[in-house]
């Protein structure tokens, strides 16, 4: 059996998870497209959904 190829990637990254601001990562899931925000500093961290304007997620249009 193959490996299987990772699903997520890393967009943007900024900051790191010791500064005052944290890490702070857009991850795109490779096979709808939708962007999470992810912000990790010291030992909390948070995920959500990347929304536009409306609400509706951001969607990476570009094949990942």
């Amino acid at each position: 059996m193959g490996k299987k190829a990772d699903r997520f990637i890393v967009k943007e990254k900024e900051g790191a998870q010791l500064s005052d601001s944290g890490l702070i990562q857009v991850i795109v899931d490779k096979e709808t497209g939708v962007n999470y925000l992810w912000i990790k500093s010291g030992y909390a961290g948070g995920l959500t959904v990347l929304v536009d304007a409306e609400g509706k997620p951001v969607v990476s249009a570009e094949e990942c």
